[in-house]
């Protein structure tokens, strides 16, 4: 039996049935992308620990160096704090730069067979979520030789890595389509990544901004919310309520946006891309 595929025109639903039964193929994906980023490197995994860690010297230093006290919040050593942040916009910045690129990494084979497309950046996403186990192994090690209490909120802390993924997964949707259309955009990834890091609450605490409509602003930038949560799950800060409404609302919107736009323009990735 013979069967003739043809691209669908206009806005299309998202067909996870579909994605459901190549299932096994996104793991895969997910798997191969581990092996490779780890093959023949001196120090494997490690690698994910040296980008936080090398930061969190660098703030605690230039903090210090200061004199400004940025973590005023019950007596939370700095080196937690920023860590803390850290791990959690690494799993962001990583997972939104392997989504964007996934598809151009991938050409040869989306020219060859058919699959649901959406597996591919799905797969960059999921191997990001290796580097922050191995994270926050070592920032679990940190808080014991600090001897930061435990609190009970931190079995929420799963929940902020989900809001993390699903925040890199809908940022990653809309660059990985347009990085096909428009290949500026692999140019444009970085420059994101190192703009977030100066908009995304690492360095400052945002219970020390003194008018509410500036938490709100930061609260536009969807990772400023689940970094303040991620916070709250691990020690106790205060909780970031209308910060994190905001910010769950532009996850939202832009995870639909991007679903639909990607759906929309994957008929024509095996052409362009």
């Amino acid at each position: 039996m013979r069967v003739v595929l043809k691209p669908k025109t206009g806005w299309q639903p998202i067909d996870l049935a579909e994605l459901w039964r190549f299932r096994e193929l996104l793991w895969i994906l997910a798997l191969r992308d581990v092996k490779v980023r780890y093959k023949q490197t001196a120090l494997g995994v490690a690698w994910a620990l040296i980008q936080p860690f090398m930061l969190m010297i660098g703030f605690t230093l230039l903090s210090n160096l200061t004199n400004r006290n940025v973590a005023m919040i019950q007596g939370v050593p700095k080196p937690i704090f920023f860590f803390t942040g850290l791990i959690v916009w690494q799993l962001f910045a990583t997972a939104m730069s392997n989504a964007g690129n996934s598809l151009i990494s991938n050409q040869n084979l989306i020219t060859k067979i058919y699959f649901p497309r959406l597996a591919m950046p799905i797969a960059a996403v999921i191997t990001s979520l290796i580097d922050f186990v191995v994270a926050a192994a070592l920032l679990a090690l940190m808080m014991v030789l600090y001897h930061v209490p435990t609190v009970p909120q931190l079995i929420l802390a799963p929940l902020f890595v989900a809001l993390a993924f699903f925040a890199a997964l809908a940022v990653g949707l809309w660059l990985s389509a347009l990085n096909v259309e428009y290949r500026d955009v692999r140019y444009v990834i970085p420059f994101i990544v190192q703009f977030g890091l100066f908009v995304t609450p690492l360095y400052v605490a945002t219970d020390s901004l003194s008018k509410p409509w500036q938490r709100l602003l930061f609260g536009l930038n969807p990772m400023s919310g689940i970094v303040e949560g991620f916070r709250w799950c691990v020690y106790g800060r205060p909780v970031p309520g209308p910060m994190l409404a905001v910010s769950l609302l532009s996850i939202v919107v832009t995870l639909v946006g991007g679903l639909f736009y990607f759906r929309r323009m994957e008929k024509t990735f095996a052409d362009r891309v």
